[in-house]
C-alpha cells in the first residue's frame, strides 16, 4: 500500500536496496500493515486541581472524573480520556478527549507514564498514556460524549510500607475520592513495588482494591500523586 506519510524522505537512509533488492518506495508499496495485528492506543487526563502552592498531596487537591455511560466498567467513574485517531498525534488525543468528555480547552498536559499489559481491557488490546495537569481553581464542566456525568473529587491519600529491603520496598498506597456534588465516595488501594538496586527508580503499581473507580485508573491516580509529590521534594 501507499506510505503513511506524504512525504517520507527522511527515511531513506542511505538510499541503498534491503536484502529483497527493494528501494524505499518498492517496500513502502508492498508493505501491509493489516499482516499484524496491532494494539489500540488511548489517552487518559489526570486533572487536578490545588489552590495555592502544593506542599503536599494528602490533602488539598480534588481531582476532575468521569462517570461511564456505557460498557465496560458502566456506571463508574474514570479519568477522561479515549482513543486515538489514525491521523492524530497523541497529546491531541489526550486534549481532543477532555473536550469531547469534559468541554474543557487550553489546559497544559505534561505526558506521564504509559501502561502496557495485556490484561488491562476486554474490548482489544490497549496501551495507554497517562498526562497530567494541576490548576489552581476548578472550572465549570460539561459531561459529554461517552460520560455519563463530570464531576470534580476531593483526594485523601495515606500510605504504608509493607515491607522494605536493600533491594525493593513495597508500600500500599489508599486513596480515597469524595464528590464534592453529592458525597459519593469512590476507594482504591494499589501497591507500588520500588526496585532501590538501580541508577533509576523503577515503580511498579497492582491495584488491590478497587470501588467504583473504572479499569485500572487507581494506579493511574496514585502514579500521579506520587509524580508531584517528586517534583515537590525536587523544588
Amino acid at each position: 500500500m501507499p506510505s503513511f506519510l506524504e512525504d517520507y524522505s527522511a527515511f531513506s537512509g542511505d538510499g541503498s536496496n534491503n536484502e529483497d533488492n527493494l528501494s524505499l518506495d518498492e517496500f513502502l508499496e508492498s508493505y501491509d500493515p493489516l499482516k499484524y495485528r496491532s494494539p489500540s492506543v488511548t489517552a487518559d487526563i489526570l486533572l487536578l486541581c490545588h489552590n495555592g502552592p502544593i506542599e503536599t498531596v494528602k490533602s488539598g487537591m480534588s481531582l476532575l472524573m468521569v462517570r461511564r455511560r456505557n460498557h465496560p466498567c458502566i456506571g463508574y467513574w474514570a479519568l477522561p480520556g479515549g482513543f486515538c485517531e489514525i491521523g492524530e498525534d497523541l497529546e491531541d488525543t489526550a486534549r481532543r478527549e477532555l473536550e469531547e468528555e469534559t468541554g474543557l480547552t487550553g489546559i497544559v498536559l505534561e505526558q506521564l507514564y504509559t501502561w502496557g499489559e495485556v490484561w488491562r481491557d476486554p474490548r482489544d488490546r490497549i496501551i495507554t498514556t497517562s498526562y497530567i495537569a494541576v490548576v489552581d481553581k476548578e472550572p465549570n464542566v460539561v459531561a459529554g460524549d461517552d460520560a455519563a456525568e463530570a464531576g470534580w473529587f476531593n483526594i485523601s491519600m495515606s500510605q504504608k510500607v509493607m515491607n522494605e529491603d536493600e533491594k525493593e520496598k513495597n508500600t500500599l498506597y489508599t486513596i480515597e475520592l469524595t464528590s464534592k456534588d453529592n458525597g459519593e465516595k469512590l476507594t482504591g488501594s494499589v501497591l507500588v513495588k520500588e526496585s532501590k538496586n538501580s541508577l533509576f527508580v523503577n515503580r511498579r503499581y497492582e491495584v488491590v482494591e478497587s470501588n467504583k473507580i473504572a479499569f485500572d485508573h487507581a494506579r493511574f491516580i496514585v502514579n500521579g500523586l506520587i509524580y508531584i509529590e517528586d517534583c515537590i521534594r525536587q523544588k
